[in-house]
C-alpha cells in the first residue's frame, strides 16, 4: 500500500466525462492483432493487441482531457486571469486549447528541450510561449513564479487531481470498447496519465494488469516506487521530452504505488523502433513517448502471458518518432 492517500477516485473520473463531453475526442480503438502485424523481431508474443489512439486527440495528445477537465471546474474569476502552466509540449497544447475555446487568455513555458514544432503550434492556438531552462522542472519554476507574480490561474500538467480525473477517462473508453484487456499499458512522464488510468481500470476491472513504461534515461516513477518515496533525479538523458520530468509528486506516486503492477524501462532507440513501426504498419505518425508501450512489448521488457489482450496506449502525435 501506498504512503499517500488516494486523491482520485473513479467518481472523479466519470464526473471529468460528463464534464468535458463533447468538448474532446472519443479516440478510436485500433485492433492490431500481432499475427496480422508482428513486431520488429519476430516476436511471438502470441497476444491479442489494440491501440488507444489518442494520438488522435484534439490538440495531439491525451492532455486535453485533463486541461478541460480542470478548465470546466474554474470560476470566471479564475479563468479572468489568465491560465499558465509548464509542459514539454502536450499539456500545453492541451491547455492552449482549452483557454482557446473559453477565450481565456494562456501562459506557457516551455523548456529548452522541446521540439519548436510544439512552440509553433501553441502560438497557433494562440498562446503566449516561453522558452525556460533545460527540462520541465527548470520552466515549471519559472512559471510558478510568473502565476504568483501576475495572479495567473496555474495548471499543473500532472499533479493535479481534476488533470488527473480528465486523463483516467481514457480507461473509462478503452473497457467500453475492449471490456477483454487484460493488460493496459501506458507511458509515463509525470505520472498524470498513469495515474488517472491504472486507478480508473482497476476501479472498473480489478483484474486488470497496468504496466508503466519510461525511458532508461529518465527513470523518475521507477526510482521513486522503488524508494517508497518522491525522489528528485540528479540529470535527464533521453529525446523523449515529454517522459522526462526531474522529479513526480505525492499524489501521483500514492496513485501509481497503488495501481500499476510493474514499471519498465525502454531506451530512446527501442522508442524510435517502435515509432517507425507504428508508421510503417499503420501510418500513425507519433512522437518517441507514444511508442514507449509498443516499445515495451517490442523489445521484450514486458511479456503479457499467452492470450491476452492488450491494449496500449498511443499517447501523442509526433514527427521526432517515425524519423
Amino acid at each position: 500500500m501506498s504512503s499517500v492517500s488516494p486523491t482520485v477516485t473513479i467518481d472523479d473520473v466519470h464526473a471529468a466525462a460528463r464534464r468535458i463531453e463533447g468538448r474532446v475526442r472519443r479516440t478510436p480503438l485500433l485492433p492490431a492483432t500481432l499475427a496480422h502485424n508482428p513486431l520488429p523481431g519476430n516476436l511471438d508474443l502470441n497476444a491479442d493487441l489494440n491501440l488507444k489512439l489518442e494520438c488522435l486527440q484534439v490538440s495531439g495528445s491525451f492532455k486535453a482531457r485533463g486541461a478541460m477537465s480542470k478548465l470546466t471546474t474554474l470560476d470566471d474569476a479564475a479563468k479572468a486571469r489568465g491560465l499558465i502552466t509548464a509542459s514539454g509540449g502536450n499539456h500545453g497544447l492541451g491547455v492552449a486549447y482549452a483557454g482557446h475555446s473559453a477565450g481565456v487568455p494562456v501562459t506557457i513555458y516551455l523548456p529548452g528541450n522541446t521540439p519548436p514544432s510544439k512552440a509553433n503550434n501553441l502560438r497557433r492556438w494562440g498562446a503566449e510561449v516561453h522558452i525556460h531552462g533545460d527540462v520541465w522542472d527548470d520552466a515549471n519554476e519559472e512559471a510558478l513564479k510568473v502565476a504568483e507574480r501576475d495572479g495567473k490561474t496555474y495548471i499543473h500538467p500532472f499533479a493535479d487531481a481534476q488533470v488527473i480525473a480528465g486523463q483516467g477517462t481514457v480507461s473509462l473508453e478503452v473497457l467500453a470498447d475492449a471490456p477483454d484487456t487484460d493488460v493496459l499499458l501506458v507511458s509515463i512522464g509525470g505520472g498524470g496519465l498513469i495515474a488517472g488510468t491504472a486507478m480508473a481500470a482497476k476501479a472498473l476491472k480489478p483484474g486488470i494488469k497496468v504496466i508503466g513504461i519510461e525511458p532508461v534515461g529518465a527513470p523518475t516513477l521507477h526510482n521513486s516506487v522503488a524508494a517508497g518515496e518522491v525522489v528528485t533525479l540528479t540529470s535527464i538523458n533521453t529525446k523523449a521530452n515529454t517522459l522526462a520530468p526531474r522529479r513526480s509528486e505525492a499524489i501521483n506516486l500514492g496513485l501509481i504505488q497503488d495501481n500499476v503492477d510493474e514499471i519498465v524501462l525502454v531506451t530512446d532507440e527501442q522508442m524510435q523502433e517502435a515509432a517507425r513501426w507504428l508508421w510503417r504498419e499503420f501510418g500513425l505518425g507519433v512522437e518517441l513517448s507514444a511508442a514507449a508501450a509498443i516499445a515495451a512489448l517490442q523489445a521484450g521488457v514486458y511479456v503479457p502471458a499467452p492470450g491476452a489482450v492488450c491494449t496500449a496506449l498511443i499517447c501523442g502525435a509526433g514527427s521526432d518518432g517515425a524519423n
